[in-house]
């Protein structure tokens, strides 16, 4: 006779898994913070410690030997006075005046014509982008052979073409100008490649109604796919606003501020006054400065596109 074994009740199991599941959660978050506490630590360390810190430091005069003095709000007082600050932010405003449009256009319409089907087309994205991927100091390196005065590749094609040599890097004038062509060069992968991904996904239904009512690709551009990426090109322009904004690799490995402090930048007056000069409060000053403003043309960007309708963010 066979022996039937009752099933136990619901009841009876419901409790134990009840009391197993927070154990199986606290060691989940366990697990998960194992692996995210450390870089999380580091982050908060390298980071938001000294950002608190440099505000405290801007309100101090200190040379980074002797004991620092509290001296207020002085340092933000002797900014609005300090004619080196002024030339330096006149020079990173026709900076960003040179790079932003120009990264922003171009950015464009690269984009458009590599997101048609022609030949080697992953060749041609690949060659925009590895601009991007190297360090600004290898550019600006690379920058130096190609834009010097005296043996640099661009004087020794103008020498071919019969044109006169030009100062270039030397030059007060050219410069700034040769220093957002390198930027330029540089940073353009970013834009073309953010662009890309927003062409490939935008609805080709839109395009293909278009073209069946008969508007022309011009028309096209203009009233669907501009449209289509305003959003992105918000985006863009304040990425590309912040990166002009913080300028100082490039300088610093070409110009060094040079000649004569015309390509003197904000970032970098701010080192050379707290690295070069010891004068550690007033360059956190400058710096938080700086980060008020940065932070002010991102609000009003932000604004601008939410009361414009165009959600960037």
């Amino acid at each position: 006779m066979a022996i039937l074994a009752r099933p136990v009740p619901s009841s009876v199991s419901a409790p134990s898994r009840a009391s197993r599941r927070p154990r199986r959660a606290v060691g989940r978050l366990g697990v998960g913070l194992s692996f995210t506490g450390p870089g999380t630590l580091i982050v908060v360390g390298l980071s938001i410690f000294p950002a608190i810190w440099a505000f405290f430091l801007s309100r101090e005069k200190w040379n980074g030997f002797t004991p620092a003095t509290d001296i207020g709000w002085l340092n933000y007082q002797r900014m609005a006075s300090d004619p080196d600050l002024a030339a330096a932010v006149d020079h990173t405003l026709l900076f960003t005046a040179l790079f932003v449009p120009a990264s922003i256009l171009l950015g464009l319409l690269l984009a458009v014509a590599l997101n048609r089907p022609i030949r080697f087309v992953g060749f041609y994205r690949t060659c925009i982008f590895v601009p991007f991927v190297a360090s600004a100091v290898a550019t600006g390196i690379l920058g130096n052979y190609v834009f010097n005065p005296q043996f640099g590749v661009a004087n020794n094609i103008l020498r071919v073409l019969g044109l006169p040599a030009q100062g270039l890097l030397e030059s007060q004038q050219q410069a700034m100008i040769v220093i957002a062509v390198m930027a330029l060069w540089q940073q353009l992968g970013f834009t073309v490649v953010v662009y890309l991904a927003a062409l490939q996904d935008m609805p080709a239904d839109l395009v293909e109604a278009a073209r069946v009512d008969g508007a022309s690709a011009p028309r096209i551009f203009r009233h669907i796919v501009l449209p289509q990426l305003a959003p992105v090109t918000v985006f863009t322009t304040i990425w590309q606003t912040i990166t002009a904004l913080q300028l100082f690799d490039l300088v610093f490995v070409t110009t060094k501020g040079g000649p004569l402090g015309s390509t003197e930048t904000v970032v970098y007056y701010l080192w050379d006054q707290a690295f070069r000069g010891l004068r550690f409060g007033y360059g956190s000053a400058v710096a938080y400065g700086l980060f008020a403003v940065t932070m002010l043309i991102t609000i009003g960007m932000v604004v601008y596109s939410r009361r414009a309708k165009v959600e960037a963010f």
